[in-house]
Order: C-alpha cells, then structure tokens, then sequence
C-alpha cells in the first residue's frame, strides 16, 4: 500500500478526538506560510487557536535570526527553530533564547559545520548555502528550493556529504539543514513540553496535533496521533517512509487554517 492510499481525508478525523486538544505543533515553511509569507487566512486561524485555549508552537528549521520577529508577534507559546536546537520565546515584549546545547559545544560544532559547508560548495558548484544563513547558530543549510534550485540527486549528493561528516541532515520543502548533536523536531517538541509546562510529551500525545508538509516533518507524522499534512505535501509523498494520518484539501496556509477550523468546530 502506498503513502497516498494510507491518507485519509481531514473530513474523516473523528469529531470526538478534536475536542480535548491541548495544542498544536507545526512547521512553517509551506505549512503556515504561503510563497515565504503567512497569509491572512493562516494568522487568523493562528489567533483564533490561541483565543481558544490551545497552545501553538511552531517547530521549523528556519535560523534563530529568522525567526525571533515572528517568536514576538504571533500568538504563540514559542517557536522552536533549527529543527529543534533552539526555542525562542517572547516574555514582557522580550524574545528569550533558549538552547538545547551549551555555549561550548554550540561553539565546537559551529566551527566544524563552516569546514562541512565548505566542502559542499567546493565539490558541488551548483550548491547554495540558504539565504537565511547569517541567523543559523546551531546549522547549516544548502537551498534546493527557495531561491534556488538543485536536482534530486544534488539533494541527495548533499545529504550525503553531510552524513559523511558526521552531521544529522534533513531535507525541508526547501532547503537541506545539516546540524551536530541528537536533536530534532521531535525532541525539540519534548523538550519544550518539559521546560514550559514541566510535563511529558510522550504521555499527552493524543492531546496534540502535528501538521507538516515535507520529509523532515516524518518523524512527527510517525509520534503523533493527530497528524495532518497540508495538501502540498503530495510533493513528498513518494520518500515518505511514515505520512501523516490526514490530508487537508487545501494547500500550504490555506490548509492550516483548514485544520484550525477544523479543531475549533470540536470544541463548539
């Protein structure tokens, strides 16, 4: 069976098991934004989320730098950036930075990560380090899709001169993050869990939704529950060894805003 024959519609998750979340977890690049902004419809469903009691942490792979704005304006608890190294979160107007990994390490791994970068642009000319790439602390990231494109096999090329050197990579609907240490998205969830609200994730899953688009959004689509991926995520389906639960009809924010509304008819 397939990865599109194992979707099931948004339509068809059970009005019963929307009605006692406690939250939501999602990406944001092509999951609450649309070509690289958030539109109208995905912020209001944000708001709307927010007014009702649920709390929202965006889980992206975007740099720290990139997202502190958005950490402050957004009705959200906090984001959690560079697939789960960091999480910023705004107190009194102030955004705090928090990191999974000491000062120290974070310095080691910076180092090592610049002589990893350049060696992908060295034996891949056609390489690109992301844009965004002055705000990354704690990874680097190779663009295959925002501002510049790279094959398949370039992206798989890639990843594969990452994990040669020891990194952890991952690939985003548009770029390739490679970082050192064991975090991710997942343990960046359960970190925040317990560093917030001093609880365990792992024994309130099936009060969270997940929502995603992309490859490196697997390993949350396989944990959670509730897991949905907007219908743009038909791109990935092919690679995904664990989809999500749900499809939403829509794409990118117009999909999110489907799942908010989709959350907020449970609860009356």
């Amino acid at each position: 069976m397939s990865s599109k024959e194992l979707l099931k519609p948004l339509a068809a998750w059970p009005l019963a098991a929307r009605k006692n979340l406690k939250g939501v977890f999602t990406d944001i690049d092509d999951t609450l934004t649309t070509a690289g902004a958030i539109t109208p419809d995905a912020l209001e469903a944000l708001t709307s989320l927010h007014a009702a009691g649920l709390a929202i942490v965006p889980i992206t792979g975007r740099p720290i730098g990139w997202s502190m704005p958005f950490a402050s304006t957004w009705p959200v608890e906090a984001i959690v950036a560079e697939n789960g190294a960091a999480a910023l979160q705004c107190v009194n107007g102030q955004v705090r930075k928090h990191y999974q990994l000491d000062a120290a390490t974070r310095a080691i791994h910076w180092k090592r990560m610049q002589a990893v970068a350049s060696h992908i642009l060295q034996v891949l000319p056609d390489a690109r380090q992301a844009t965004d790439s002055v705000g990354r602390e704690t990874d680097i990231a190779i663009d295959h899709s925002e501002h510049h494109t790279l094959t398949s096999a370039q992206i798989q090329q890639v990843v594969e001169l990452m994990q040669a050197h020891g990194m952890q990579a991952t690939i985003s609907s548009i770029h390739i993050n490679g970082w050192y240490g064991q975090h991710n998205k997942l343990s960046g969830a359960r970190w925040w869990v317990r560093t917030l609200w001093g609880r365990d994730l792992d024994q309130e899953l099936d009060a969270w939704v997940y929502v995603g688009d992309s490859t490196n959004d697997q390993l949350m689509f396989e944990h959670f529950p509730h897991s949905i991926g907007v219908a743009n995520i038909a791109r990935f389906l092919p690679e995904l060894k664990h989809p999500p639960r749900y499809i939403t009809s829509l794409e990118r924010g117009a999909g999110f805003a489907e799942v908010a509304r989709a959350i907020l008819q449970a609860r009356g």
